[in-house]
């Protein structure tokens, strides 16, 4: 066991209102004070991102999640800004850049298209981590350690029951990174940390 691990969950979701998916792992966040929900979207809706306090909020966390909608096999258009205007040269990376050097860094996603569909043979042809590299590879050159995702298919079939189980799987899965040591190569070894974490049970 360790001293708590900080926790910070950039959420990024243009039409939150809309999203039964996010609507329930956002209610299923632990209350805790190591732990940061940061509704982006709502903190500038007209896309004015605050570098420093952006920045300055990094540094206080371990634990950094983006947590957002899979648009076009790709992030939110503020998600893209925020990257390109947070992420500086010389501050995240590149000469003097250290600042998130060894942070924990990962995806929680959610998507209408089921897990079947991301494969060679399947409608969308890719493994779905595989269509995350541009995002694997922002957090290497930042130094961060990147695990693989977090992630909720086939949003537009799911019922009641299954939104509250996917709910309480991402509640106990951070307590468990708030209050745990994180091991890496373990968890790499699965395409998706829901798989990983559900071994742990």
């Amino acid at each position: 066991m360790i001293s708590n691990n900080k926790i910070l969950i950039l959420f990024f979701h243009p039409l939150y209102e809309k999203s039964s998916a996010n609507k329930v792992l956002v209610q299923n966040i632990p209350h805790s004070e190591n732990i940061t929900f940061h509704d982006v979207y709502q903190e500038y809706p007209h896309f004015d991102i605050d570098i420093i306090k952006e920045q300055k909020l990094l540094s206080r966390h371990d634990i950094v999640i983006w947590q957002h909608p899979f648009y076009w096999f790709n992030c939110p258009p503020l998600m893209k800004q925020w990257i390109d205007m947070v992420f500086e040269y010389g501050w995240a990376y590149g000469k003097n850049g250290e600042n998130l050097n060894n942070k924990i860094i990962f995806q929680v996603i959610t998507t209408g298209a089921d897990q079947e569909s991301y494969c060679e043979t399947g409608f969308n042809q890719f493994l779905f981590p595989n269509l995350l590299y541009a995002f694997k590879q922002t957090a290497k050159v930042c130094n961060m350690r990147y695990l693989p995702p977090f992630v909720v298919h086939g949003t537009f079939k799911m019922n009641e029951k299954e939104f509250k189980k996917i709910g309480l799987l991402f509640k106990d899965l951070l307590f468990y990174l708030e209050k745990n040591n994180i091991d890496d190569l373990e968890i790499k070894e699965y395409d998706y940390l829901n798989d990983w974490f559900l071994s742990k049970k």
